[in-house]
């Protein structure tokens, strides 16, 4: 398809993971942009596979992580909000018209890394012996996309600068965990993991104050009113201060983080 926003829908449909993976990485980033063309939502957003399984997140019991398995659901986890990102960021493209055509080639790019980042993550999990899908997963990152279809400025503040901030404040911690169950190469692509998605971060941070500008609206207490009305989860420490920093949260968000 010649125009982006259209094109991202193709990906976006397909229920295979490793195929939306790859459908995603040959988009085409030059391709032009209707940027205000309203375009109607097809049935079946995001595609998905029968598997995994997807289930309450309070209910998900990974096998231990001094086992094989117990490092593999791990990965598969970390695959799993991959997939999702990958489906969060060509939704943004095609939902909401309007925006400057940077807006929607900053959102390809972090697709296609994501597309990256999800086929790093496979191929990790086949070479340990196991499949996405093998593993229960939860739907959390999706909902709050239900939650904010009708809002880019809550997509925005729910989405990157929430949901995919969470990460890297968590990206530590699991890093630590893999590394010291022996596994170097997960520990490797979270290093690639996190250094992308500080990029991801800061484009929802700029797109999140370019809308508030927009709009006339406080970014700190905007964000306080989103995230209540969209019931947000609650953001627990630690935090990744270098790399919140890094991603463009000023130090007003931070200290407001508690």
């Amino acid at each position: 398809m010649s125009d982006l926003r259209l094109a991202t829908l193709g990906p976006l449909l397909i229920a295979d993971a490793p195929a939306k993976a790859q459908a995603t990485l040959t988009l085409d980033a030059a391709a032009p942009i209707d940027a205000d063309a309203l375009l109607a939502e097809p049935a079946g957003i995001p595609g998905r596979p029968e598997l995994p399984r997807l289930v309450a997140h309070t209910t998900l019991k990974p096998p231990p992580l001094n086992t094989p398995a117990g490092v593999a659901a791990l990965v598969h986890a970390i695959a799993h909000i991959e997939l999702n990102a990958i489906d969060l960021a060509l939704d943004i493209c095609w939902r909401f018209p309007g925006m400057p055509e940077a807006f929607y080639r900053d959102w390809l790019r972090i697709a296609q890394e994501e597309a990256t980042h999800f086929t790093l993550l496979r191929d990790h999990l086949l070479a340990l012996g196991f499949d996405y899908g093998r593993f229960d997963a939860h739907n959390a990152l999706w909902d709050m996309a239900e939650r904010t279809k009708h809002d880019l400025l809550a997509r925005i503040a729910l989405v990157p600068r929430t949901l995919e901030a969470r990460g890297l404040d968590a990206s530590p911690g699991v890093r630590a965990k893999l590394v010291g169950a022996g596994d170097k190469r997960a520990g490797a692509i979270l290093d690639v993991i996190l250094r992308d998605e500080i990029g991801h971060v800061a484009a929802g941070n700029r797109w999140y104050r370019f809308l508030c500008e927009q709009r006339g609206l406080d970014p700190v207490t905007t964000y306080a009113e989103l995230a209540a009305r969209h019931q947000a989860p609650r953001l627990r420490a630690p935090f990744n201060l270098a790399a919140r920093r890094a991603a463009g949260f000023t130090d007003e968000e931070l200290a407001a983080l508690g």
